[in-house]
């Protein structure tokens, strides 16, 4: 997995001050997106070891709330597989961090057994996360009042209450 930045102070994407993780690599192409240049695979640097250890030592500042994982693409396949090890990393180093997520896919849609992007690690990973914001960037659907989307479509999902409830469970009905 590549990723293209790592951001140690973002208050626009998630609650609190969060370090960011923007990914490379996005099947989706959005109309309007705001990063096109994280839809290839290849851009940016090769996520490692010393990339890793960046965003658990920004974990370890009392300001941080948590973790944001958004691109080009978390929830593509191979970006999956590694996100969920960092995942892993930040659960066991960080409980008390919050791991956000933003996706271009539904998620019951897209990421459930028979979704176009469920492997089999996005079970885990979903598990992990705190709250999943979904959806594509729907240009004609914009609206820049919403809180942490960018269009009317989007949802941000409450993953602890969706998973334990087996429905979708909203975090934000803004």
């Amino acid at each position: 997995m590549n990723y293209g930045e790592i951001k140690e102070f973002d208050i626009a994407n998630g609650e609190g001050v969060r370090v960011t993780l923007f990914v490379s690599g996005c099947t989706n192409h959005c109309e309007g997106c705001f990063q096109p240049q994280t839809w290839d695979f290849g851009y940016g640097r090769r996520f490692d070891s010393a990339a890793e250890k960046k965003i658990l030592d920004f974990l370890d500042f009392p300001y941080a709330d948590g973790v944001t994982f958004l691109g080009g693409e978390p929830m593509e396949p191979d970006n999956q597989r590694e996100l969920v090890k960092l995942a892993r990393k930040i659960r066991e180093t960080h409980p008390d961090k919050t791991i956000w997520c933003f996706t271009g896919f539904v998620y019951d849609r897209d990421l459930v057994p028979g979704g176009k992007r469920y492997t089999e690690v996005t079970d885990e990973l979903l598990g992990l996360i705190d709250v999943l914001v979904d959806g594509p960037f729907i240009l004609a659907q914009r609206n820049i009042a919403l809180t942490f989307r960018g269009s009317e479509n989007q949802r941000v999902i409450d993953m602890k209450k969706t998973l334990a409830e087996g429905k979708v469970v909203l975090y934000l009905t803004d």
